[in-house]
């Protein structure tokens, strides 16, 4: 049977060295982060670096542990102008056997574990799919330029009077109580 031919950043575990880390430095190119970018949603990715090491953990898992780095558009979630974020992360991973995960049958419930970085020991380890998840979940949710404002909605009936943002703060009415009690004094 012909051996799967790996995509950059995937490495085959049987290829792995047992006894020392094997080092990985992802810097996609202009293309592919521009496929990483429709992938993500975002505006653009202008920068993309992922750079790390594959070592053996434990008896028969494996541990990828690297740096992200990048430079991400999004667009405003006020204004829809482009936002820039740069983002530089820690990034690590478990790779165990599937025994680890044999103990959970599947349509069950069960608590999530405390270790959301382990993940099943297939055939491959993707770098580079851990780098895209990774810069996922490192964008913002709500990225917002510096000029971005809400402004404030205001909605009542007709002869009522409006209730504002402010009106809804629960100190907002101490604040000016204390004002007027300081000035007074």
């Amino acid at each position: 049977m012909p051996q799967q031919v790996l995509k950059p950043g995937e490495f085959r575990v049987s290829d792995l060295s047992s006894r020392r880390e094997t080092p990985f430095d992802l810097q996609p190119d202009a293309e592919v982060r521009a496929k990483i970018a429709a992938q993500l949603n975002v505006l653009g990715v202008k920068k993309l670096r992922f750079t790390g090491e594959i070592s053996p953990s434990g008896a028969r898992g494996w541990a990828l542990t690297g740096q992200l780095g990048a430079t991400v558009v999004q667009p405003c979630v006020v204004t829809l102008d482009p936002v820039t974020t740069r983002i530089d992360e820690p990034v690590e991973r478990r790779y165990l056997p599937a025994e680890y995960f044999d103990d959970v049958e599947p349509g069950s419930e069960s608590e999530m574990p405390e270790d959301t970085s382990a993940e099943p020991l297939g055939t491959i380890i993707s770098a580079q799919d851990v780098m895209v998840e990774s810069l996922l979940l490192a964008l913002p949710l709500y990225p917002r330029s510096e000029n971005a404002e809400l402004g404030e909605a205001v909605f009542t009936e007709d002869g009522v009077a409006p209730l504002k943002d402010e009106d809804t703060k629960p100190f907002a009415g101490l604040a000016a109580l204390r004002d007027r009690f300081d000035e007074n004094s």
